[in-house]
């Protein structure tokens, strides 16, 4: 472990420290900062009412679209000029959502970040490449300074260019790389179709860090056997800190949270109620010692659970379950909620499909109509009409039997489906833009 003093505290003792540091946050959020003290006083709730876990129920909720509305710098709870460093989302269906943090939270950012890369396994003798972006996005900074933080050699080549990643893989003796899942399998393709010789199973690469977007066990296991090492997941949100509030461990069981920064709820995403551990919802975290942009109570959308599960790793920290969509994400076809994650999960049980599909929706005549465009195998794109027709015949009826739907399917040549450098592209839907 990288701090046994917290990731091993006995759970009484992290309540304790979870009330005390939640009552800080909280008047500082309240004293230091005119939105929260506008919304607190609306709502009737003061922090001399907070005295207990229990009272969390009566402290206001936090959106993203409250977020939105401070932009740039309405939700900083420190003077500008104790900002450092500035990140941001990309402000693509809104105001972009502006975070800042002070020294402090600089370093702790380093510290969860660390913390993380020694669960996986990582030491000061790995040579960490940072294949994350760089810039506003806090990927690429975040897993920076975790890997400086845990003492190890660090390449800081940002995303993309997948020929030079491959160069430095081979001549810098790189162990680890950490980028999202998507683009982990598009070096694989790339490997494959453009540079066939190279064998990155001779390389030292052991491990790959994946985050920022969902990803299947089956996603997994494809990265795994395509690549030769070990796929860790790291989970994290800009609003937050970044990556870093939670991670796996060797066991791959879940994810810890580190509770000692981060105090976490399971709520029902349509009443707001406090669910008990163990079942699922959408996931709140409130920030127990960020300075500069406090969080507190805030909605993430992820839809996960809470457990204990006694991890052989030694850790006591609560887990959260790898997440799998975001209330968001829910797509409503013909009244039945679905996940792009159940989709993905059937389409890599299928033999001849490739890990690369799009969900389009749309509506035709005020009926909504869902498309699947997923990748076909050279093998398969090879063998005719015959063999695409039984394929497609195949996929229609486990989606139905997954989904409870009938969904078009539509198969694509092998490279058909457009790559990204960073978050997959994995639903498109019409209705929003019509």
């Amino acid at each position: 472990m990288f701090n046994k003093e917290y990731e091993a505290m006995p759970e009484n003792k992290m309540k304790e420290l979870q009330l005390e540091r939640l009552k800080w946050s909280i008047r500082h959020a309240y004293e230091n900062n005119r939105f929260y003290k506008e919304t607190y006083d609306k709502a009737g709730f003061h922090p001399d009412q907070f005295k207990t876990l229990d009272d969390m129920k009566r402290v206001p909720f936090l959106t993203k679209e409250q977020m939105r509305s401070q932009y740039p710098y309405g939700l900083f709870a420190v003077p500008l000029e104790k900002i450092v460093r500035i990140h941001s989302s990309s402000g693509t269906t809104g105001n972009a959502t502006v975070v800042g943090y002070t020294k402090n939270d600089i370093e702790v950012f380093s510290e969860v970040i660390a913390r993380c890369l020694a669960s996986y396994g990582a030491t000061e003798k790995d040579i960490i490449q940072v294949a994350y972006g760089y810039g506003l996005f806090t990927g690429g900074l975040g897993l920076h300074y975790g890997s400086e933080k845990l003492g190890a050699l660090t390449i800081p080549i940002g995303g993309g260019n997948t020929e030079r990643q491959l160069m430095l893989i081979k001549d810098l003796g790189t162990t680890i790389i950490t980028t999202t899942p998507s683009y982990a399998l598009n070096i694989a393709d790339f490997i494959e179709k453009k540079m066939p010789h190279y064998d990155i199973k001779s390389t030292n690469l052991r491990m790959a860090i994946l985050g920022a977007e969902p990803w299947t066990a089956n996603m997994r296991n494809e990265i795994e056997s395509r690549l030769g090492i070990e796929a860790y997941d790291l989970y994290g949100l800009s609003e937050v800190i970044g990556p870093g509030v939670s991670c796996e461990c060797s066991s791959k069981s879940g994810l810890h949270v580190f509770e000692d920064h981060f105090y976490v709820e399971i709520i029902n995403p349509k009443t707001g109620e406090i669910l008990p551990e163990g079942e699922k919802g959408e996931i709140v975290y409130t920030s127990l010692t960020k300075e500069g942009f406090p969080n507190i109570r805030y909605r993430s959308k992820d839809i996960t659970r809470l457990y204990h599960d006694g991890c052989k790793c030694g850790r006591t920290l609560v887990k959260m379950e790898k997440v799998t969509g975001r209330s968001d994400d829910m797509l409503i076809i013909r009244g039945v909620n679905v996940f792009p994650s159940q989709i993905e999960a059937v389409l890599l049980e299928i033999d001849g499909l490739e890990p690369h599909y799009q969900v389009i929706v749309d509506r035709v005549e005020a009926m909504d109509k869902i498309e699947v465009k997923v990748e076909v195998n050279e093998k398969i794109h090879s063998a005719g009409k015959e063999a695409l027709d039984k394929l497609t015949g195949t996929v229609v009826h486990k989606l139905k039997s997954a989904l409870g739907i009938t969904v078009k399917i539509t198969l694509v040549e092998p490279m058909g489906i457009a790559r990204s450098e960073g978050k997959a592209v994995r639903v498109i839907d019409k209705r929003k833009l019509a």
